[in-house]
């Protein structure tokens, strides 16, 4: 790493970042660029927010070693190397994706199952209808018609619209990173070494409330650095198999009611709980950020979104915020059919981003005490990548060997090949069936 600091796009937002986490010692390492640009093409900055949102982890945990752009981009797309027992899953249900309504396109999720029975109930067709039935109910609605029908059955939809760069200027007057201290008592403190070593979170228990890619993509890392990171699901809400396989590598991983005795043990040994499901949900549980700081004090608590702390109960995911926020629209492959990013990048910058977030956070609380609270959300992400220099075209893609960048685990019995860490000079150790584990530390 030789060369000199120059201002680009990741840099500004890198002084963003640890700006907002009251960061000062990293000054002189957030210029470096990559050796080549990130390979995920793209009009808008796809690639130096990921090389920003992988930097600023790397940077966070004292890894000043440049990380291998070519292994960012696999990080960020790696439902396509994922691979259960040498077959690839079927990562999207016929139920998600762009359809064309009578004055313009509609994008919708259904990859779980209860999303796709309440699409199908608010579009007025049996269970197991097919796409093309979907595709010809929605052809006779307005954007607006369409998404109503879902959104009235709590299933998934958004009109895709063009970008607003007028409320996108205003996110990006917000942090991107929300951190707020709370001045508490608390014995927290007691297990942060935080050492700069091979395992800087070594000792930390991380309580991990996430599902699908962003918050689990910040878990993983944290138990990459070496945090005990327990991840519970409820019992009565499955998980793709695939999907957990895909981001859960280092964790534990059980079924627990939220309302159990043993939840709340397991919440009041925690250092770290990481929120990833709406905030109205988590408030019905009494496990929002507030309340649980309330009940713990010194507890670091990282929560992410998919549309902001202002709409508490809209659900989300990366595809939908793509839609809404004028970025499917910007990648349209032929100026009509809405396009999308090279990857779920708002989902896996998130991740990353948070990750960053609770070690700077860890380390503020070792020194000042209190309990601390960090927030980002998906389309708050958005609002950063729209303000960031953008190309009238995708560069060509740069092809390169992505077998290099993907590595092979038994998991009870099968193999599952994913994609290695993005992280320089750390290694994955194997995900865990999903739920499998004992609700214990």
């Amino acid at each position: 790493m030789t060369q000199p600091p120059i201002p680009s796009p990741s840099a500004t937002l890198l002084e963003r970042v640890f700006s907002d986490l009251g960061m000062t010692d990293v000054a002189a390492d957030i210029g470096y660029l990559p050796p080549h640009p990130v390979p995920l093409a793209s009009r808008l900055a796809t690639a130096d927010l990921a090389w920003a949102s992988v930097r600023a982890i790397s940077l966070a945990a004292g890894i000043h070693e440049l990380p291998d752009p070519d292994r960012i981009s696999i990080a960020y797309r790696s439902d396509r190397v994922l691979a259960v027992d040498g077959i690839a899953p079927d990562v999207w249900s016929a139920y998600s994706g762009f359809w064309r309504s009578t004055d313009g396109w509609v994008r919708t999720h259904g990859n779980y199952p209860h999303h796709a029975h309440r699409l199908l109930t608010g579009l007025g067709l049996d269970l197991g209808a097919s796409g093309d039935e979907v595709r010809a109910v929605i052809l006779r609605c307005t954007n607006a018609e369409a998404v109503g029908l879902i959104t009235a059955e709590r299933g998934l939809a958004v009109p895709v619209l063009p970008e607003d760069p007028h409320l996108d200027a205003r996110w990006r007057a917000t942090p991107l990173l929300d951190v707020t201290h709370r001045d508490t008592d608390g014995s927290r403190s007691r297990r942060i070494p935080l050492e700069r070593d091979s395992a800087p979170l070594s000792g930390i228990r991380v309580l991990d409330l996430t599902r699908v890619i962003a918050g689990p993509v910040c878990t993983r890392t944290l138990a990459l650095l070496g945090a005990d990171v327990l991840r519970v699901d409820p019992p009565d809400l499955p998980e793709p198999e695939w999907q957990h396989l895909d981001t859960g590598h280092g964790k534990r991983t059980t079924l627990l009611e939220a309302r159990s005795e043993r939840f709340h043990e397991l919440l009041a040994a925690a250092d770290v709980v990481v929120l990833g499901y709406r905030p109205s949900s988590l408030d019905r549980l009494g496990l929002s950020a507030s309340a649980l700081t309330e009940r713990h004090p010194g507890l670091m608590i990282a929560q992410l979104s998919a549309w902001g702390m202002d709409e508490p109960d809209r659900a989300g995911f990366d595809s939908l915020v793509q839609a809404a926020s004028g970025i499917s629209l910007i990648e349209s492959p032929d100026g009509d059919r809405p396009g999308a990013l090279p990857a779920q990048a708002l989902d896996h910058s998130a991740g990353y981003l948070l990750a960053a977030a609770v070690i700077a956070l860890l380390k503020r609380r070792q020194r000042e005490g209190g309990s601390w609270t960090v927030r980002t959300s998906l389309r708050r992400v958005a609002a950063e990548l729209l303000g960031m220099p953008r190309a009238d075209e995708p560069e060509p893609v740069r092809e390169f060997d992505t077998s290099a960048h993907s590595t092979t685990f038994d998991v009870a019995g099968g193999k599952v090949t994913t994609a290695r860490a993005a992280l320089p000079g750390l290694a994955f150790t194997a995900p865990h069936r999903w739920g499998s584990d004992q609700p214990r530390w």
